[in-house]
């Protein structure tokens, strides 16, 4: 057995394009377009770790998602917690649940998936500001 791909729905593919791959990092894979069924799909992963994909299916047709709780979250690991969180931060994504352990933060997708963002390796030290940050919304 063979892990393929995650399958996340999004309302806005433009904007989940900016999260996912301007500010998160992933790259676009592949795109599919089908007409006749009226979707695209998009595949995007790490870079080096191809093999890892999410797949960004987007109806043509207006839908609303709810908060997304009901997925879980994807998870990556990242070789520094608290510079990836910066960035994150400083392009406007909201930490839902910053890395005060220096091991593992949440933010979330514009559709409201979680996504879990862990250090990879041993935990880093405490470092403030994510030390004594609160949580925000949901994650």
């Amino acid at each position: 057995m063979k892990y393929l791909h995650t399958m996340v729905r999004v309302s806005n593919l433009d904007e989940s394009l900016v999260f996912y791959c301007q500010q998160l990092g992933l790259k676009e894979i592949r795109r599919k377009e089908f007409e006749q069924g009226r979707f695209t799909l998009v595949f995007l992963a790490a870079e080096g770790d191809e093999g890892a994909q999410v797949e960004l299916t987007y109806n043509w047709d207006a839908q609303a998602y709810d908060e997304g709780r009901n997925f879980g979250h994807l998870a990556y690991s990242v070789k520094d917690i608290y510079a990836t969180c910066q960035q994150l931060k400083d392009s406007g994504v909201v930490i839902n649940r910053p890395p005060r352990d220096g091991y593992m933060a949440f933010v979330r997708s514009p559709d409201n998936v979680s996504i879990e963002i862990l250090q990879e390796g041993a935990p880093l030290a405490p470092k403030e500001p994510w030390a004594s940050m609160e949580n925000t919304g949901n994650w």
